[in-house]
């Protein structure tokens, strides 16, 4: 099975040994993406619910950097600081998604890359 690595310029650079995402098997991996500006490499300003915003804009440029789109993700990983952010994590993903919902795991972790309050990867059908 080989292996096709995805690098676009519209979502923020690898910061560590990794690829944005690599297509295998007929699915698209992502890796994790916090709300980093690709352009200033920082995190954006605001709570939980704009960095959410800002994951699935750099998330959507690695799609499209495979030819899909978010109805085509199968699942997603979502990593908070506070469990309390749920909520309004929960509205902006929902929001992206509109009536599409993949499957989804939540987990609470003890801190995340640049101060980060929420990380999400993806799982996509590709092809």
């Amino acid at each position: 099975m080989s292996l096709k690595t995805i690098a676009v310029s519209d979502a923020p650079k690898a910061i560590g040994p990794y690829a944005q995402g690599i297509v295998a098997g007929g699915l698209l991996f992502t890796a994790g993406q916090v709300g980093l500006d690709p352009a200033t490499m920082k995190l954006v300003e605001g709570d939980v619910a704009a960095q959410t915003h800002r994951v699935f804009d750099n998330l959507e440029a690695v799609l499209r950097g495979a030819g899909a789109t978010l109805a085509d993700v199968v699942r997603a990983g979502v990593f908070l600081v506070d469990m309390a952010d749920f909520a309004k994590m929960n509205e902006a993903f929902a929001a992206r998604f509109g009536s599409h919902r993949p499957a989804r795991s939540t987990v609470a972790v003890a801190a995340l890359p640049a101060g980060a309050r929420v990380e999400i990867d993806l799982v996509v059908r590709v092809g």
